[in-house]
């Protein structure tokens, strides 16, 4: 007998489609729930995984979830496997009473509360079987919330890494030229959505503390609207020497003309992709000692890890990478190692199939 899953999802990226196929290589029946304008839903056709279209435009979604329930029914599954807040909410109510398994993903720190009805609707439902976190700082958030009482059972959130493939990452580096930055230069990259959480203005700030001698640049990518932001970089010592890229479908691309990366976020990371994709070029990352970063970067080894919101150690990392191109060198390659061996996709789908065995014995 195989183990029938239902994997619901707003839209995967390649690590989580490149899983599914996987999988369902590996004799998981798995049907997918994505709309059809997801970047991975013609690969995950090609690869034959049964892929359908279930709007869910809310929280909670009335006729989506009834599709859902139709779906679960009709199809006799075994696990439900969520992969966002929308998919949680609306999956737990559309199953109700069902004997199915309910598995939710994870991948970020906190944000969940004992006191707020809406993580109750979620990820402290007690109806979920299984929270898949996608790195150790997640799971410990779960185990150690307060009060002690309300805490979830200690074997309900579980630790896979979310898994890459060095073949994934093979563009060839992009122009910076187009950015305005000299050829030559030394070049720190930043990929993110600007938000409070990761930290940018403290990596601008590290900029405007670099010696006289170190004329690096500092290229922004990614939607950096913020007011706040926009007249830090115009006050700033380093301001001819930070560019703002917006938003590129070629991050990876861009990232990997750089000579180092550096993510600061100040808390709430789980493990973050554009991190990865930097050190699966070869490029040293700089990053905090929030949530899952330290997990991904073994400090002095694979990059080097700062304490959250320490501008001038921001800047110390920069200055030691700018002075050390050897050390550059080995920290790239290590990155690069680190990617290769220890985040490999292969053990995603291992491990989440020993997590569905474990949940559905005998199949």
């Amino acid at each position: 007998m195989t183990i029938k899953s239902l994997a619901v999802t707003e839209g995967a990226d390649r690590p989580t489609a490149e899983t599914f196929i996987g999988m369902r290589e590996r004799g998981i029946d798995i049907t997918v729930v994505c709309p059809p304008s997801s970047q991975q839903w013609q690969r995950l056709v090609d690869a034959g995984v049964p892929v359908i279209d279930i709007p869910l435009k809310r929280n909670f979604d009335k006729q989506g979830q009834r599709r859902l329930r139709e779906e679960i029914v009709g199809g006799n599954y075994d696990i439900l496997h969520t992969f966002n807040s929308r998919a949680v909410t609306n999956g737990i109510a559309a199953s109700k009473d069902l004997p199915i398994k309910i598995v939710c993903y994870r991948g970020i720190v906190g944000n969940l509360s004992f006191l707020d009805p809406m993580s109750w609707m979620r990820y402290l439902n007690p109806r979920i079987d299984r929270i898949i976190c996608v790195c150790d700082a997640i799971r410990r958030f779960f185990l150690n919330m307060r009060p002690k009482l309300l805490r979830m059972p200690e074997g309900r959130p579980v630790t896979i890494y979310k898994g890459h493939k060095l073949e994934w990452y093979q563009d060839e580096p992009a122009d910076l030229a187009q950015f305005g930055i000299p050829e030559g230069a030394f070049v720190v990259a930043c990929t993110a959505s600007y938000r409070p959480r990761k930290g940018v203005e403290y990596l601008v700030a590290a900029m405007g503390l670099l010696p006289a001698d170190i004329p690096a640049h500092l290229l922004l990518v990614g939607n950096m609207e913020a007011k706040k932001l926009t007249r830090q970089i115009e006050d700033s010592p380093a301001a001819d020497r930070i560019h703002l890229a917006g938003f590129r479908d070629d991050a990876p691309a861009v990232g990997a003309a750089c000579d180092a990366f550096c993510l600061p976020s100040t808390k709430r990371e789980g493990l973050p992709r554009s991190v990865i994709e930097a050190m699966a070029y070869g490029v040293p990352p700089i990053v905090t000692d929030s949530g899952g970063s330290p997990e991904l970067v073994e400090h002095d080894v694979s990059g080097i890890v700062v304490q959250v919101k320490d501008p001038v150690a921001i800047a110390q990392a920069i200055e030691r990478l700018y002075r050390n191109p050897e050390l550059r060198r080995a920290m790239g390659d290590a990155a690069r190692r680190r990617i290769d061996t220890d985040f490999r996709n292969e053990d995603t789908v291992t491990n989440t199939i020993a997590l569905y065995q474990e949940l559905v014995p005998g199949k």
